[in-house]
């Protein structure tokens, strides 16, 4: 019978493999290898085989199935990846390859929705409404992406897009977005666009973490910025909140991070609302770079 749980996040810059122990659930090995992307799709999956060799060799046991978060989808119908960031990987077979590369059981999820998982079940929905029914999980960073969890498991979608509210288009004639759209969330509300934003305001090139010490300085191209991202942010969830009506939302990424968005939630998303008063809690994850490779594991609890 095997003890351990595997889940491995396979993100542009690295992969990491994380063992948990079934019984207790506590992380027994953490192991991180370069994705090394730039030598191609077959170096991938090398790399990846190579990774889970060292860590059997470090537990002294070889899993029988593992759950991948990947920076993209596989489309249930072709069994192929789509709308990966990490090009190398879309119209690949990438579970078949690794089913057969690793002779192991593979369940694949998107890295939004293990972060989701992660959260719902181990971070910080368990601190704060661990009965929660639905739980909506926002990666904020240099994209946006979402995982929609309904009663402890991850929805996956009859086109294996669900929660991919990044791509929902906020203004029709918006700056083009990669996936052919025009306006999109991830658009308006990434990190990256942000301060692309910020830029034209000020003519000053600056990461957003500066950005925002400048607001709460009083900067005027500093508070536009917040107050765009606060008032969007607002339009944007709100059509969520309508639709699914989730107990808690989590906001992960580096935009994530800012403060004046959880200040400032409520207001912005109350006119957008079809409800009078907001009871759905908007809060930060606990769970950290862990989110992602824990979620995967998740992917294969029994």
């Amino acid at each position: 019978m095997e003890k351990f749980n595997w889940g491995i996040d396979l993100g542009g810059t690295k992969i990491e493999c994380a063992v948990l122990d079934k019984v207790t659930g506590k992380c027994v090995l953490r192991e991180r290898i370069a994705t090394e992307r730039e030598q191609g799709y077959q170096h991938i999956l090398s790399q990846i085989q190579r990774l889970v060799l060292r860590c059997a060799d470090s537990i002294g046991s070889y899993p029988d199935k593992i759950g991948f978060g990947t920076p993209g989808t596989l489309d249930p119908n072709t069994q192929v990846m789509k709308n990966c960031n990490s090009t190398e990987l879309n119209g690949q077979p990438l579970d078949a390859d690794l089913q057969q590369l690793l002779n192991v059981t593979v369940v694949l999820a998107n890295d939004a929705n293990c972060f989701a998982l992660a959260e719902s079940r181990l971070g910080v929905v368990q601190t704060i409404n661990p009965q929660a029914e639905l739980v909506f999980g926002i990666i904020m960073g240099t994209g946006v992406g979402a995982g929609v969890v309904v009663n402890g498991k991850v929805l996956q979608g009859c086109h294996g897009i669900a929660g991919e509210w990044g791509h929902n288009v906020l203004d029709p004639q918006g700056e083009a977005c990669y996936c052919g759209k025009r306006g999109c969330v991830e658009t308006v509300l990434s990190g990256p666009r942000l301060e692309a934003y910020y830029h034209q305001l000020s003519g000053t090139a600056c990461r957003l973490p500066e950005i925002v010490t400048r607001a709460k300085q009083q900067e005027p191209a500093g508070l536009q910025t917040l107050n765009r991202l606060v008032e969007q942010f607002g339009l944007a969830v709100a059509s969520i909140i309508n639709v699914l009506d989730p107990e808690v939302i989590v906001i992960g990424g580096g935009v994530g991070n800012i403060d004046y968005l959880y200040e400032k939630a409520e207001t912005a998303i109350l006119p957008h609302l079809f409800n009078p008063t907001l009871a759905t809690r908007i809060v930060k994850p606990t769970l950290g770079d862990s989110a992602g490779v824990f979620g995967a594991a998740m992917l294969v609890m029994d």
